[in-house]
């Protein structure tokens, strides 16, 4: 089961995700994108239920994107998963100060508010310790959100995709579809 943590303010119905549940259903890999709560400590719950829901049945993998990426490197670490990372908001406790007040949800435009309680949750799920072991990191130097160069610092040890140019988004991520998949399967524990 390959689990996909969305990014801040987006869906389990996103442009990533549509096309991760696309390929996967056409290559009968088990899939789910769950649409998380914007509370960071529920989003963690429910993760946590999912993963170990799952694990009951067979092996499971994680992607995740942005603040998904942040929220897989708390499991990753805490289930010792396989995990990609894509773009990851490595700190997001201090990058997401920009978005305190209302933000928007990418879904249907509507607004939730952000607060300081929200960045503090998120401090709990820093884990200092974790380097990658297990992941493979997925960054595109245009990252117009973040600063890819510090995913790469932080994630020394993991196995490293770094794109010159792209976005925020991972331009063009279809095409490392494969290879994303191979690395789940390859890593997983025996």
């Amino acid at each position: 089961m390959i689990i996909y943590t969305h990014g801040f303010g987006s869906h389990g119905n996103g442009s990533k995700a549509i096309a991760l549940r696309n390929y996967c259903k056409t290559n009968n890999i088990p899939f789910i994108a769950p649409s998380l709560s914007t509370i960071p400590d529920l989003a963690i719950q429910t993760l946590e239920e999912l993963i170990e829901a799952f694990q009951a049945f067979g092996k499971v993998s994680l992607i995740g994107s942005s603040l998904g990426g942040y929220y897989t490197m708390y499991l990753s670490h805490k289930y010792t998963l396989p995990c990609v990372l894509i773009n990851p908001a490595i700190y997001s406790y201090k990058t997401l100060q920009r978005a305190l007040g209302n933000s928007p949800n990418f879904y249907d435009q509507s607004t939730y508010e952000w607060t300081i309680k929200h960045l503090d949750m998120l401090k709990r799920y820093d884990v200092e310790t974790y380097q990658g072991e297990n992941a493979l990191l997925m960054v595109q130097s245009g990252d117009e959100v973040l600063d890819y160069a510090e995913a790469v610092a932080k994630l020394s040890k993991s196995k490293m995709i770094i794109e010159e140019g792209g976005d925020h988004g991972f331009k063009e991520i279809e095409r490392h579809f494969d290879t994303i998949v191979d690395f789940l399967s390859d890593h997983q524990k025996h």
